[in-house]
């Protein structure tokens, strides 16, 4: 009999109660009992649903206070000292600090996980000496026995993949770390299998990105250690988002199960099995159900996958499974009442992908004459979109497939552009600037609610906005910035805001996902063929230029941002997506130019996170990546000052890449990462402007002129003074305005240290 088995269950909950719950907490208007109170009701719900949809196999320890990878650190007592932890069970106050940093200490390095959109707190390993502080996993299966009776299965994060997503050890120590974690992962599973747990997910997504014979080598060592110390305990190891490289020595490895991606790692994962078959000693755990995407799955196809698979695994040892945890969709499309039929039936977020489980492994258990309605249904829904109009608008198609065998170029190389761009803007060395956005209060937040629900006019919400800029431009000219921006405030999300004025994208009321923390995102839906309708940022950023003689930068989102943090059609391949959005933009950016704006930042944080986790696929994607960036940006004059912006990535990986993007300046994060992409620039020339972040936004932390100086000092010694920028990490849109000003202040004050010092370049 087939069974079905779900990856991870978004924490957030239908109208997001998780979030507002560590908001609430963090504003001290919870107290600490009640807190956990709340969570363990949201954790219990997640559980009860999954048990009453059917679902076979339903995983515990898969929700968080805030992260997974944190939690891992935490249980084995991996907390930077300057958070001055004593042992134990690490306190709230402690955890939530590392996430998010204390008035003492910075917080942790946030990056994103794997080409996913959810960002994790990157474990600290030097000086640390681990630990376990409490058996997470554990508590989270009595939990779901003694409450709802549910023989839960614990997910850990696994050893291998913990480690190398840590940092604060050489490569030489690897193996040394990995023998002081082992025994804490032996303990924590040993006393999984003595209180009778059945099966134990560990999680190792790093299996499908490039593995050393060393690591090959490593993983049998671990593996090899947990079959010796808890021999009846059965381990699924799961990997995810992509096919795994070492198949055959993956699945030889002393486990019971191996969980494997049907869907964005298909035909890699698939052509393992037929040329190396599969162990008859194990269980597959077969991803067919896409735990990334929001489309409706074919049902059909799904069961027609699960036949092929049928002929190298029986019945008995099929697990049919999301591909990966369903964090990364919405919850439910129960409240989406204003889409469309044609596009709400084609979709399903979390709560319907459990369904298609139940329904396609009833099938695959008794045959596909027991599920006919579904299939019917599904057939419809899916042929009911591709058939649409916004899918098939072929001036769009056609005027894409002109550009895209164009050469995307600037009309003069950097070097002539910058000094036409210096002639005509008189910059000062270092021009200090802000990557975008300000603090969006509770009252620019309340304005644009009572205009979206037509309390207000559109008359009355323009004025407001133009107070708000009215306001902002002059504290900016205050501090003393060189180069300013309007602020945003009329955005409610860098990537939304263009999609509403954007053809070929829907937006729903309820599609939230988890990016960091408590940072929710509602992506917009990209499910037909992209179009220009209008300009989109002219009037606001032209109104902010009136107001003051200093340069006011237009300020975009670029297409590969506004692609990644989509959910987007599956139907067309993402390149043609890209260059949909490049060339809707390009008419903005023309747009902007024409109406005086001289600077024009169109800012790509996501270009790293799209790229593919296989090595031999990322040259290419990289390469329509860029194109797609300079298609949207190469018709301006060469007097026009294209910028862009980086964030929450690493990027040593890819600087060939950025410069080739040809943008006359790119501000990019640093301190996040406390400087260390710096050693990028150790090793890289780089030729363009460039501004490296000099303080973390994501903190309320305001950073001393001292730090700053020490930032820019160890950037100078790297950079060419002449084309460096000082400016924040990010944006300032969740910061308040009182530490926004301060910090900013401070900027200000720290450059102009920097420019004493190097006054003779001038």
């Amino acid at each position: 009999m087939v069974r079905s088995s779900v990856l991870g269950y978004p924490r957030i909950g239908a109208d997001r109660e998780w979030k507002k719950a560590l908001e609430a907490f963090w504003a001290g208007k919870l107290e600490e009992s009640e807190f956990r109170l709340q969570l363990q009701e949201i954790r219990l719900n997640h559980l009860r649903k999954q048990q009453e949809k059917g679902i076979d196999l339903i995983p515990v320890n898969d929700f968080s206070y805030y992260d997974h990878i944190l939690d891992t650190a935490a249980m084995f007592g991996i907390i930077p000292k300057r958070f001055a932890f004593e042992g134990g069970v690490v306190p709230l106050s402690v955890y939530y600090g590392v996430a998010r940093g204390t008035k003492e200490a910075a917080a942790s390095e946030m990056t994103k996980w794997f080409n996913t959109n959810y960002h994790y707190i990157v474990p600290e390993l030097s000086g640390a000496s681990p630990v376990i502080t409490e058996n997470k996993p554990l508590a989270a299966y009595r939990e779901a026995k003694e409450k709802l009776g549910i023989e839960g299965k614990p997910v850990i994060v696994g050893p291998l993949t913990f480690l190398k997503l840590s940092k604060g050890y050489s490569a030489s120590e690897t193996d040394a770390w990995l023998h002081r974690l082992l025994p804490l992962y032996v303990q924590i599973l040993q006393e999984l299998a003595e209180e009778g747990v059945q099966w134990v997910q560990i999680d190792e997504p790093i299996l499908v990105t490039k593995l050393s014979e060393e690591d090959v080598q490593r993983l049998k060592t671990v593996y090899e250690t947990f079959a010796a110390s808890v021999p009846n305990l059965n381990i699924m190891l799961q990997t995810y988002f992509e096919a795994v490289d070492r198949y055959a020595d993956i699945v030889s490895l002393p486990v019971k199960g191996i969980g494997l991606d049907f869907v964005h790692g298909l035909s890699g994962n698939i052509q393992s099995i037929k040329t190396c078959g599969f162990p008859a000693d194990k269980v597959l755990g077969a991803g067919v159900i896409d735990g990334r995407g929001i489309w409706k799955a074919s049902l059909r196809g799904k069961l027609e996958l699960l036949e092929q698979l049928a002929q190298f695994v029986p019945a008995e040892r099929l697990l049919v499974q999301t591909s990966s945890s369903l964090l990364h969709v919405p919850v439910t499309t129960e409240r989406e009442t204003k889409l469309t039929p044609e596009l709400k039936n084609a979709l399903a977020y979390a709560d319907e992908k459990l369904d298609e489980l139940v329904v396609i492994t009833k099938a695959a258990t008794s045959g596909s004459s027991g599920i006919a309605e579904e299939l019917e249904q599904c057939d419809r829904a899916l042929q009911a979109l591709q058939q649409s109009e916004e899918r098939n608008r072929s001036s769009i198609q056609q005027a894409v497939a002109a550009i895209n065998v164009q050469q995307a170029e600037r009309s003069r190389p950097f070097a002539e552009r910058h000094a036409a761009q210096q002639a005509k803007w008189q910059l000062p060395l270092f021009p200090t600037t802000t990557i975008g956005s300000f603090p969006q209060s509770a009252e620019v937040r309340k304005a644009r609610q009572l205009w979206r629900k037509g309390e207000w006019s559109n008359e009355q919400y323009a004025a407001f906005i133009r107070e708000q800029i009215d306001t902002w431009i002059k504290i900016q000219e205050e501090i003393g910035l060189d180069v300013l921006v309007h602020g945003e405030f009329e955005r409610t999300d860098m990537v939304e805001f263009f999609g509403e004025k954007l053809a070929g994208f829907a937006f729903t009321q309820n599609g939230w996902v988890q990016s960091y923390g408590s940072r929710c995102v509602k992506p917009p839906v990209i499910f037909g063929d992209v179009a220009f309708t209008g300009e989109m940022t002219v009037e606001e950023t032209r109104y902010a230029q009136s107001r003051t003689s200093r340069p006011v930068k237009g300020m975009l989102t670029g297409p590969i941002t506004i692609m990644n943090w989509s959910f987007v059609r599956d139907d067309i391949p993402r390149e043609q997506i890209a260059y949909q959005l490049a060339y809707a933009l390009r008419q903005e950016v023309e747009a902007l130019e024409k109406a005086g704006i001289g600077m024009i930042q169109v800012d790509e944080p996501a270009v790293r996170e799209g790229l593919p986790l296989k090595e031999e696929e990322q040259e290419a994607y990289l390469a329509w990546a860029v194109k797609a960036f300079r298609i949207a940006t190469c018709t301006v004059q060469e007097t026009t000052q294209i910028h862009t912006h980086m964030c929450y990535c690493e990027f040593h990986d890819m600087i060939d890449s950025i410069e080739a993007m040809d943008a006359d300046v790119i501000s990019i994060e640093t301190s996040r990462s406390h400087g260390e992409l710096i050693h990028s620039f150790e090793l890289n020339t780089y030729k363009l402007g460039i501004g490296l972040g000099v303080y973390d936004i994501h903190s309320p932390r305001v950073p001393s002129v001292e730090e700053m100086t020490g930032m820019i000092e160890r950037a100078l010694r790297v950079l060419d003074p002449k084309l460096f920028w000082i400016n924040p990490d990010c944006g300032l849109k969740t910061r308040g305005l009182e530490e926004t000003v301060a910090s900013l202040r401070n900027m200000v004050d720290a450059t102009k240290i920097a420019r004493e010092k190097y006054a003779a370049l001038v």
